[in-house]
């Protein structure tokens, strides 16, 4: 199967917390490609770096799990941000700018769009996205305990 992971879950691959155990095992079980939106490199290192302003890492520990992430790129199917996920973004935002959604997530919405025809399962820990994901008939995998 596949799955398309958005960042709040990419991170749980990387780094403990809430949630991580359970997907580890979902992934390493039941899933054979992982997709990625390309917007999740950049969102991966600003999350890894709040984490160190925060002191929950040291800049040793985070850069050592971005080494990591980067290291396993080629592990990763990733959808690119062309111009026909931009517009799906777009159209997004129209749809659901009401709700909450914003740029960073609208792009991740529209990426995990571009597999709504795959057999693919769909991994967010966060709310908004959850909620939307499920607006837009996305086969959402809750491994959170919620």
């Amino acid at each position: 199967m596949k799955a398309f992971l958005d960042t709040s879950s990419l991170l749980k691959l990387y780094h403990s917390e809430s949630g991580s155990e359970c997907l580890h095992e979902i992934i390493s079980t039941d899933i054979e490609s992982i997709y990625l939106s390309e917007i999740a490199k950049i969102e991966f290192l600003s999350a890894i770096w709040k984490k160190i302003r925060q002191r929950d890492l040291t800049v040793e520990v985070g850069n050592a799990v971005i080494s990591c992430f980067e290291a396993d790129f080629n592990k990763f199917q990733w959808i690119k941000l062309r111009s026909d996920v931009i517009r799906c973004a777009s159209s997004l935002l129209k749809k659901y700018g009401s709700e909450g959604l914003r740029t960073l997530d609208s792009m991740q919405l529209a990426c995990a769009v571009q597999l709504k025809e795959e057999e693919c399962s769909f991994f967010t820990s966060d709310k908004l996205l959850q909620k939307l994901f499920n607006k837009e008939n996305l086969n959402i995998i809750n491994y959170n305990g919620d």
